[in-house]
């Protein structure tokens, strides 16, 4: 009997589902119009989004802006906060910036964060993070690149989105599209008033899968408002050593944006 339940314990283990890592910047708006605060605060996570689940986040390598075609190095501005998750059972610590916005046009924040190693996965997490804020009116240098190891380039416009509105990206490997490659995608599960509203009926709800077709473009509608995640994956043609082994790099390229409904 003993070796059937341990047998049976390996093979929970082994289907049971590992939900998906994100790396995150949320800015305080997507929009900042003529009569808003020019004041945007930012936070930098590592999260299971639709599960309220957080990750310790090591400070990152890089974190800047891009701003009418000019790259702003930001990395010395972070902060780091001890957060707790919104049922106060986890600490970590996430970090957070306040950027003043000064000039119209689109403002792209990135990270480039310090790997994170995974033991449940074998392998280390890099998650090279974009978002977009439109400022003053003027619409101009979102679909612009950044120039990651791996990134989605947006070709819907990021902001302004109703619910319901298809996203639309293409997702690039050191330049080049990615074909075929799984997109996932998940809600952050504190859009409104940092509390948990949406409980998945089954863990295939939790995390959204598309693909990509041959040129590495890919397409979701997002069917609630708050903040999504867009995440692709790749394997990196580089190592890390841990424990003097070498270990796989999970690179990922990940884009965000906020819908709101209709009034």
């Amino acid at each position: 009997m003993s070796r059937l339940l341990v047998a049976s314990g390996l093979v929970l283990l082994m289907f049971s589902p590992v939900f998906a890592h994100f790396g995150t910047i949320v800015p305080s708006d997507d929009i900042i119009t003529q009569d808003d605060g020019k004041l945007l605060h930012l936070e930098v996570k590592f999260i299971h989004p639709m599960e309220g689940q957080y990750m310790e986040m090591a400070k990152p390598k890089r974190f800047g802006v891009l701003h009418a075609g000019k790259k702003t190095d930001l990395l010395s501005e972070l902060k780091a906060v001890k957060g707790k998750s919104p049922d106060q059972s986890q600490k970590y610590t996430f970090w957070t910036t306040e950027y003043k916005i000064r000039r119209p046009g689109d403002y792209t924040f990135f990270v480039e964060p310090t790997p994170y190693w995974e033991p449940a996965e074998d392998l280390f997490i890099l998650h090279y993070t974009k978002v977009c804020v439109n400022a003053l009116g003027l619409e101009a240098g979102w679909d612009e690149q950044l120039g990651l190891e791996t990134e989605i380039v947006p070709l819907t416009r990021p902001y302004g989105l109703w619910t319901g509105n298809l996203f639309t990206g293409q997702v690039l490997l050191k330049g080049q599209p990615v074909p075929f490659a799984e997109v996932e995608i998940e809600y952050l599960n504190e859009s409104v008033g940092n509390i948990s509203v949406i409980h998945p009926p089954s863990d295939p709800y939790v995390t959204q899968v598309v693909k990509t077709d041959d040129r590495g473009i890919f397409s979701y509608a997002m069917p609630k408002a708050g903040w999504w995640g867009f995440s692709a994956l790749s394997e990196a043609d580089w190592t890390i050593t841990h424990d003097k082994v070498e270990k796989k790099v999970e690179i990922g390229a990940v884009y965000w944006v906020r819908t709101r409904d209709m009034q």
